[in-house]
């Protein structure tokens, strides 16, 4: 269904009234449930440990994403450690300086019995948001696609390159975020500085934007001025049907 009006990244009265204050994203990237109870596993985190960052003033928005074996199935690049994702969660920072709080946060809820032993890491890192596009068709701007209802992402990490706005394209993607990874404290982040992540913030099965993204993305790879690390499709956790995307 066609939206009416005009998209908002084309108002500059919409844009007078406010642009967000997101700019940095913490990223965990970590693998299945050692032992496969992974719905369990996104049961407590969904009702219990997520909702508790927003007490945060640095905390914006968040989502949580899962890799099913459909999803698996079409990642157009999976290398060594990546190929070990199946759960990544995003919390949407205003800046570097709310990771303070997020780690007294968290041994607070931990001192509280309040905590589950977290899923196995893969690797986690911190992003200065670095560029912001929408689709014209989806008519909200950028700026406020963490809140837009989407039905998947996809989820792009290389190194060097710029932001992927061609892939803007593509049926079924709403928009692109891209970020780069900031050199902070050990005990938050193990990725290393300057990797570019991307989200694609997508409206239509996931499964299918990626089959439809690849011939896109094999021709931005194949000039050889970008190296891609992880290239792959995700579900967005669904409250309360904890069973429905698990790995």
């Amino acid at each position: 269904m066609q939206l009416p009006g005009a998209p908002s990244d084309e108002v500059g009265d919409v844009l007078a009234e406010g642009r967000g204050d997101i700019g940095t994203l913490f990223v965990s990237m970590a693998t299945r449930h050692p032992d496969g109870t992974d719905a369990e596993y996104l049961r407590w985190h969904t009702l219990d440990h997520r909702p508790e960052q927003h007490r945060l003033s640095a905390v914006r928005a968040s989502l949580r994403l899962v890799s099913t074996p459909e999803c698996r199935s079409a990642r157009a690049v999976s290398e060594s450690p990546y190929d070990a994702v199946d759960h990544v969660m995003t919390y949407f920072f205003t800046d570097p300086g709310g990771m303070g709080a997020f780690l007294a946060l968290s041994k607070a809820l931990g001192d509280a019995g309040r905590k589950l032993p977290l899923l196995p890491p893969v690797e986690r890192g911190v992003y200065g948001v670095t560029g912001k596009a929408a689709a014209t068709r989806v008519k909200v701007g950028a700026d406020v696609l963490p809140w837009w209802p989407l039905r998947g992402a996809y989820l792009l990490l290389e190194r060097g390159g710029c932001a992927p706005t061609d892939l803007l394209d593509v049926d079924g993607v709403g928009g692109v975020w891209t970020a780069t990874s900031l050199p902070v404290d050990a005990r938050l982040a193990s990725a290393p500085a300057g990797q570019t992540l991307s989200f694609c913030f997508l409206d239509d099965d996931p499964v299918d934007v990626a089959d439809r993204l690849r011939p896109a993305l094999e021709k931005r790879w194949s000039d050889g001025g970008v190296t891609p690390l992880f290239a792959a499709p995700f579900h967005p956790v669904v409250p309360h049907e904890w069973d429905r995307h698990v790995p």
